[in-house]
């Protein structure tokens, strides 16, 4: 009774948030923007009624997971809404979708023990998904990681990281030699050399975190993890000769102040955003997006910062540590193997992402172009964050 009522301020507050993101947003404009509050009544509707239908059906589980992704979601949109109106509406569309997902996961999937036995079906997935955009993919920003059917684009290693934690989640949970771990190294490398290849940065990094976690949890050998450091090192400095789009990337990261007009432009003017916003923020729609490029996608976290202030920025990194708490406690409340290491793959895949982007963003590591999860506009990675989430919760619920 406490959790449930703990639970009903949570949603309050993500209410509240709604309107009071929305409810700015629609004050901008003369006269008031319709469109703005309707789309937080959407939002908190939707939220509203996913909530009632996990509580109500699935009462056990841990629906603070359903609830931080809501409140990420929704600075998402509004934000998204405050930059370009067209991209919001697709993203709420992305939403909905996702939300259905998440929920038809929770209702419609059996005990999610006996799905271990799919472990190939699992590899060739990965495989295929990792693989494909080196052969089919169309190159944007430096990075040859989408593909492109009937003018439908979508990015195949985002499936492909789904796959890939629950083939080695199959593949290690009864670790018992190290001969079990040949197979999941292979196909951690041959993922990592396609990654390599399409030149996408952030996921391969993504790859390794998860690789690395699963790896440690699974055998909780030291030694293991320090091999497969040592191997990524060697990996990392051979592609760095190999690719001019690698050493272009580690050479603006060093300073990016020589090359503000050209190379490193995108990154001089995000750092120039935050800074502008200082601690509490210019005011939403008070800041000056149209200088960031990229900024409803890699650049989004720069421009709530600047607008909202670095307050909101670490508020926001609290709510996924929060995210990432609760699905780690899924994790050690799950029961078998399989469930436990797929619960903290899909765990370290949300922290690894946060990480990464918001690490570039900031340009403490070179920036590699990905998305902030639940609050970067597109489909593909939202539709992933919410299938991931939704075994999450799965297994919060078997539990």
């Amino acid at each position: 009774m406490r959790s449930f009522k703990e639970e009903k301020r949570m949603l309050l507050l993500t209410y509240l948030l709604s309107i009071a993101l929305f409810l700015n947003l629609a004050l901008l404009k003369q006269p008031i923007d319709k469109g703005a509050l309707i789309m937080g009544g959407v939002m908190c509707l939707l939220i509203g009624y996913a909530h009632f239908i996990i509580r109500k059906f699935y009462p056990d589980g841990d629906k603070y997971i359903l609830i931080f992704a809501s409140i990420l979601s929704v600075i998402g949109v509004a934000m998204l809404y405050r930059i370009t109106m067209v991209s919001a509406i697709k993203q709420v569309v992305w939403f909905v979708l996702g939300m259905a997902g998440y929920i038809l996961i929770v209702v419609l999937l059996p005990d999610l023990k006996r799905f271990h036995k799919y472990k190939y079906v699992y590899l060739t997935a990965t495989l295929i998904f990792m693989g494909m955009a080196t052969f089919f993919g169309k190159e944007i920003y430096g990075a040859k990681n989408w593909v492109y059917i009937g003018g439908f684009g979508f990015q195949p290693s985002e499936l492909g990281k789904i796959f890939l934690i629950l083939y080695l989640a199959a593949a290690l949970r009864s670790y018992s030699s190290f001969k079990q771990l040949i197979e999941p190294a292979l196909i951690v490398m041959i993922s990592l050399g396609f990654m390599v290849l399409q030149r996408d940065l952030g996921s391969a990094l993504i790859i390794f975190g998860i690789s690395i976690t699963i790896l440690y949890i699974a055998t909780s050998k030291l030694k293991y993890i320090a091999a497969c450091l040592g191997l990524f090192s060697i990996g990392a400095t051979i592609s760095y000769k190999l690719f001019g789009h690698i050493r272009n990337r580690v050479m603006i990261w060093k300073n990016p102040w020589a090359y503000a007009n050209d190379e490193s432009y995108q990154i001089v003017q995000g750092l120039i955003a935050i800074s502008s916003g200082g601690l509490l923020g210019l005011g939403l729609g008070q800041g000056f997006p149209k200088w960031v490029p990229v900024k409803t996608t890699d650049y989004i976290f720069a421009i709530i910062t600047e607008e909202l202030g670095i307050i909101t920025a670490v508020g926001i990194i609290i709510i996924y540590f929060l995210l990432f708490y609760r699905t780690m406690r899924a994790a050690l409340k799950a029961d078998d193997g399989f469930s436990q290491l797929a619960a903290v793959g899909f765990s370290a895949m949300i922290a690894s992402q946060v990480l990464v982007i918001i690490g570039g963003v900031f340009n403490l590591i070179p920036l590699t172009g990905i998305t902030l999860p639940l609050i970067s506009y597109g489909g593909s990675s939202m539709l992933t964050m919410f299938f991931a989430l939704g075994i999450l919760q799965k297994i919060s619920e078997e539990g």
